[in-house]
């Protein structure tokens, strides 16, 4: 019942919200959806039980939207900061963008995932696991302007 309480927000900080620790994992997303919504080589996620996390009840709430089937993504609808992730895929986890987060974390990244989807501009030299998607839904890495890469929902996030 005291388990630590780590709060975040959106830039403007209009959503605010609250996860109770330990969260489940940290890691890198890699897949070509978490690249497009977040306009990044890659995402750092944390994932939590989805009753550890709340959004507070005085903040802004955010607005979802269906990133591909079975899977959505929340963002805030004053500044369009992206937030949140939950699946079927994953079900009964919210993940949430690891940089949001402005207490500490119990958890560093511990892999980077669907790193099969990676950027070819970006040289990733760390020590950390590079793990492939095991299901069909992996995701080639988008090379050109002609591929939509809808193959599959976002790999952790």
């Amino acid at each position: 019942m005291n388990d630590p309480v780590a709060r975040g927000a959106c830039l403007c900080g209009a959503v605010r919200f609250s996860a109770s620790l330990p969260a489940k994992w940290v890691a890198h997303c890699h897949c070509s959806y978490c690249r497009r919504a977040h306009g990044a080589p890659f995402v750092t996620w944390a994932g939590f039980a989805a009753e550890q996390f709340s959004v507070d009840a005085d903040a802004a709430q955010p607005t979802w939207y269906e990133s591909s089937p079975g899977a959505r993504r929340a963002f805030c609808p004053r500044c369009g900061s992206p937030m949140f992730f939950e699946s079927t895929r994953w079900p009964g986890e919210t993940h949430v963008a690891r940089a949001l987060f402005v207490d500490p974390l119990d958890k560093e990244p511990s892999a980077h995932v669907f790193y099969e989807s990676h950027v070819p501009w970006l040289q990733v030299n760390d020590a950390l696991p590079k793990k492939v998607s095991q299901s069909s839904q992996a995701q080639p890495a988008v090379t050109g302007a002609s591929s939509n890469g809808t193959s599959a929902e976002a790999g952790s996030g």
